[in-house]
């Protein structure tokens, strides 16, 4: 199959209405159940873990009956991630600010609960789904009439899912739980020991340990008032 063929498979898996085998038996699988198997794989133990033969094995199947529904590996990453991320936030009439506070929180949870994700989605090119492509909508959706252009929307969206992304992988790195903590932990003697050298450094560590491990609300937080001070200018000067 070529890379054209591939993508228009790809497109009819997670775009177009459920299709049913051309041949053999009545099917006993779905698309969801299919997906379902590889998230409990990659769950437990990593993207690297999922493999045809592995989520044919675990619905009790043969590695050439899944091949009847599932073109291959990259379209079974694509099934599972569009399982995962599931329907985003309801469309909302709170402040926009607050839709994208609650929609950013809702993303960091599913990374949380779901690191294998963040390797997918670092992937390099691959299609998105509808459920995928509905949260960049929210994000787009809660900014409309805001006086921003469609450029600035999406940049703002971009923008946001960056930070999500970065926080929940420095979050999956961390041994602790806690980048901050580790930061510290890690460079804390070697800026005691060369304290003339890094003052700036001595004197935030110094400080009492109020507000650390908040990168992701202070990113969030610093975000939105960007966009409120771009907001308001914009209001001033249409």
């Amino acid at each position: 199959m070529n890379d054209q063929a591939e993508q228009d498979a790809a497109v009819r898996l997670l775009w177009g209405p459920p299709a049913r085998p051309t041949r053999g038996p009545k099917p006993a699988l779905s698309l969801e159940s299919i997906a379902r198997a590889g998230i409990e794989i990659a769950d437990a133990e990593g993207l690297a873990a999922v493999s045809m033969q592995r989520v044919a094995g675990l619905l009790a199947y043969t590695k050439m009956s899944l091949y009847r529904y599932v073109p291959g590996k990259a379209e079974l990453i694509a099934l599972m991630v569009e399982y995962t991320v599931g329907e985003p936030p309801p469309p909302s009439a709170a402040p926009w600010r607050d839709q994208l506070t609650d929609w950013a929180h809702r993303m960091a949870a599913l990374f949380a609960a779901h690191p294998w994700v963040l390797d997918a989605l670092s992937a390099g090119p691959r299609l998105t789904g509808p459920r995928e492509l509905a949260w960049l909508e929210r994000v787009v959706a809660a900014l409309d009439g805001q006086g921003l252009s469609g450029a600035e929307r999406m940049d703002a969206a971009v923008l946001l899912v960056g930070h999500v992304r970065a926080i929940a992988a420095q979050e999956r790195q961390s041994r602790e739980g806690s980048p901050e903590a580790e930061l510290l932990r890690a460079l804390g003697g070697l800026v005691a020991a060369h304290a003339d050298r890094y003052p700036a450094l001595v004197s935030a560590m110094a400080e009492p340990g109020e507000g650390r491990d908040n990168a992701f609300d202070f990113g969030i937080e610093r975000i939105l008032d960007g966009l409120a001070a771009l907001i308001d200018r914009r209001a001033q000067h249409p």
